[in-house]
């Protein structure tokens, strides 16, 4: 019997050991996937005098003069941040100054305060906003939701807010696009109570889910009948006009 007893330890030991191994190559394959940046239509849309820094940690900064408006973003998941190198770059052109970080395994909900320090180092910047694109929109309204006081504006990219910002002064922009079938719109439209009654809200004709990057086609997504550069225009122009209400 007791032969038999250690079998059994043994045999149900080995069992969740699999089961273990199993688990944790399954989700080494799903953090080791993502969506990587279209390098090179990145460098056809970026201008020739656009530079730009990036640290050790991969943070990337853009640094136009006299800036005194700064914006934090947050990548969307499993996406390579580079791929918003564009949309931060036109930003930039407009003034702004621009932080764009990288998520730990490129999700940020492993790192919901990436944000944290950032203001810090740039003190002649008097005004700061937020956003991010997916979960990184939704990952940057939970980080805000807890510093109101330090920022003036959120900007929600095929996302939504999951926290309470409906009582905050924030000024809130949710943009998404027509042909998006990624975002939830059931979710989407259920924590629009979340948002103070006056944000706004800007859909995209023939705009799609990944086009607020670029980084080719993201799986279950729409059919866009705009094109990347066109949908970066047109978002960029939406954030510039949020930064300049009054």
């Amino acid at each position: 019997m007791k032969l038999q007893s250690k079998r059994k330890v043994l045999i149900a030991t080995l069992s969740i050991l699999a089961a273990l191994i199993i688990i944790f190559v399954l989700c080494a394959i799903y953090l080791g996937s993502y969506y990587s940046a279209d390098t090179d239509a990145i460098e056809a849309y970026l201008p020739k005098d656009m530079s730009y820094t990036q640290d050790k940690y991969g943070t990337i900064a853009f640094e136009p003069l006299g800036a005194t408006k700064g914006f934090i973003f947050y990548p969307g998941g499993k996406v390579e941040h580079e791929a918003y190198i564009p949309l931060m770059a036109s930003l930039a052109e407009n003034g702004i100054l621009c932080v764009l970080v990288e998520m730990p395994f490129k999700l940020a909900v492993f790192d919901v305060n990436a944000a944290e320090g950032i203001q810090e180092k740039y003190p002649q910047i008097t005004e700061w906003y937020i956003g991010g694109h997916s979960l990184g929109g939704s990952m940057a309204a939970s980080y805000v939701s807890k510093h109101t006081e330090k920022y003036k504006g959120l900007v929600l990219l095929g996302s939504y807010s999951t926290a309470d910002l409906s009582q905050s002064s924030l000024k809130v922009l949710s943009v998404y696009g027509s042909e998006d079938k990624v975002l939830n719109q059931e979710k989407y439209n259920k924590y629009k109570e979340n948002l103070p009654q006056d944000f706004e809200e800007l859909v995209i004709e023939g705009g799609c889910h990944a086009y607020f990057g670029m980084y080719g086609h993201q799986d279950g997504d729409g059919t866009p009948t705009v094109t990347n550069e066109e949908q970066i225009i047109i978002t960029v122009d939406s954030i510039i006009n949020l930064i300049n209400k009054k």
